[in-house]
């Protein structure tokens, strides 16, 4: 067995802050990549020649790969060590990044946007459980803090998309300023890194891993009650500015609420991490997911933008909670050594059900109205609410 490791070198006071701060801005220039498609993909498929079939499959399979990564990729994290995995999800983002700005045939962008997804799946388990590491006595607040890099890459890129469009400059320029984010972000990890490196073979053990996030009734029931969350979370977000303009609200109307919900997630998630060190996790859980189905019930029964405006800060101040809460949750649960390979095992579960949110929502959209599929998932936050509501009565 072949090893390569480095020795880990003494922490500062401030470690501990400065790797959040690092993780952070790489979770949010990833998602600046991600966001900056949808706005622009009717001029990537213009440039590229890529149908609307061909373009949807390539986004399936960015979501699949990068759900398929996030156990092996927490797990080698807990054998070996977080910036061993970190490091090459950086470089993987960066090259991916790259080669989808310069993609000149169809195919290089689809492997570009597989191989991100392969990037991003590297680096989301293994930064959580390095977050989770560092703040073992601040967790809720710290991944709250973490988990904000969302909404500010999605703002970014909002802004970015607008200025590129409004410019005329063409879709490419739009990804420079991300290719040259994740260059600096990876190099300044690397920099203040303190963790050791190590090289050798790691064997996976998904049905432990499984057997180990289900061990228990209440285990499971968070779980489903998660992954219930991030199914309707994937309808609501995909959906939500068609939602409004099928309703009769102009399109600026639609896309300023939509740019609402992660303005919200910047102010939500911290604090939600904060209040759920403080109280209990499972009473802050549920009592968001009641403010959420309330506020999109108010979404959907408002008959001016000045309600919409308020229901939307309701659902989002109610959903944006949930994401550090679970995954502090999971964590918590997770024996010393295996916080990666659970984390990454229910993120796994999680995002696969989260995959599963737009389909259903457009068939019912189909079938019925948006309307109707919205009100669907209303009923989804109110279940996931009474649950947490019920473990905690126990």
């Amino acid at each position: 067995m072949n090893r390569f490791r480095l020795p880990a070198r003494p922490r500062s006071p401030s470690y501990r802050t400065r790797m959040l701060l690092v993780l952070v801005l790489g979770w949010a220039g990833l998602q600046v990549a991600r966001f900056l498609l949808p706005p622009l993909l009717p001029r990537i498929t213009g440039t590229l020649g890529l149908s609307p079939g061909g373009i949807g499959l390539a986004l399936t399979g960015f979501g699949l790969v990068y759900a398929v990564v996030q156990y092996p990729s927490g797990t080698y994290s807990d054998v070996l060590s977080r910036a061993t995995l970190l490091v090459p999800g950086f470089l993987v983002l960066l090259a991916s990044t790259v080669v989808i700005t310069f993609a000149v045939a169809p195919w290089a962008f689809v492997a570009g946007l597989v191989v991100f997804g392969i990037g991003k799946g590297l680096f989301a388990s293994p930064s959580r459980a390095l977050v989770s590491d560092l703040f073992e006595d601040r967790r809720g607040r710290a991944l709250g803090v973490y988990s904000a890099g969302t909404d500010i890459g999605a703002l970014a890129a909002s802004g970015l998309a607008v200025a590129t469009l409004a410019v005329g400059v063409g879709w490419r320029v739009a990804f420079v300023p991300v290719v040259l984010t994740l260059a600096l972000v990876g190099l300044l990890f690397v920099v203040w890194n303190r963790e050791p490196y190590e090289l050798r073979r790691v064997e996976l053990s998904p049905r432990e891993t499984a057997g180990r996030i289900a061990a228990t009734r209440d285990q499971r029931e968070l779980v489903a009650v998660y992954a219930l969350f991030y199914f309707v979370v994937g309808g609501l977000t995909n959906f939500f500015p068609t939602l409004l303009v099928e309703a009769g609200f102009s399109e600026a109307a639609a896309g300023g609420s939509f740019a609402l919900l992660f303005a919200v997630g910047l102010v939500a998630k911290p604090t939600a991490g904060e209040l759920s060190d403080r109280f209990s996790r499972l009473v802050v859980g549920s009592v968001a997911l009641a403010l959420a189905a309330a506020g999109l019930a108010l979404v959907l029964l408002a008959p001016s933008l000045p309600t919409v405006a308020v229901g939307t800060i309701l659902v989002a101040a109610g959903y944006k909670t949930q994401f550090p809460i679970a995954d502090a949750v999971v964590m918590e649960a997770a024996p010393e050594g295996s916080v990666g390979a659970d984390i990454g095992a229910a993120r796994a579960v999680f995002l696969g059900a989260s995959a599963l949110g737009p389909g259903v929502v457009g068939v019912v959209a189909e079938l019925s109205s948006f309307e109707a599929a919205f009100w669907l998932l209303v009923v989804g936050f109110l279940l996931s609410a009474a649950v947490l509501a019920r473990q905690y009565r126990r």
